[in-house]
């Protein structure tokens, strides 16, 4: 089997996403994905390279995401994030984006085509 890596950039188009901090960073490759609004569970679970997927939309998910090395954020629920996380998302190098979808919605989509890249 041979395995397909989408980036960051392709997702947000493919899955109807909007980056609204990170945007020159969209050339990551995502492996995979996690689900969780407690950041104490994140930083126990997820792994390198993974999105976050959250309805958190505070500066603490910044501190989280650049410390376990995310491969972006995705803020569900088309939550506003204020200005002050936006900029430390783009001063800590996080990706970070939003999803008009709740968190099922966002994960379900996101797992079918997570899967269906890697099933090719």
């Amino acid at each position: 089997m041979v395995k397909m890596e989408k980036n960051l950039k392709q997702l947000v188009s493919e899955l109807g996403l909007k980056c609204t901090a990170g945007e020159e960073l969209l050339n990551r490759v995502p492996k995979g994905a996690y689900v969780s609004d407690l950041l104490s569970d994140v930083m126990g679970k997820a792994q390198e390279n993974m999105l976050w997927i959250t309805s958190q939309a505070h500066r603490n998910i910044i501190a989280v995401a650049s410390l376990k090395e995310l491969s972006a954020i995705i803020v569900v629920n088309g939550r506003d994030v204020e200005d002050d996380v936006l900029e430390s998302a783009k001063t800590e190098g996080v990706v970070l984006l939003s999803s008009e979808m709740s968190s099922f919605e966002t994960a379900g989509k996101l797992y079918c085509y997570l899967y269906e890249i890697n099933t090719r």
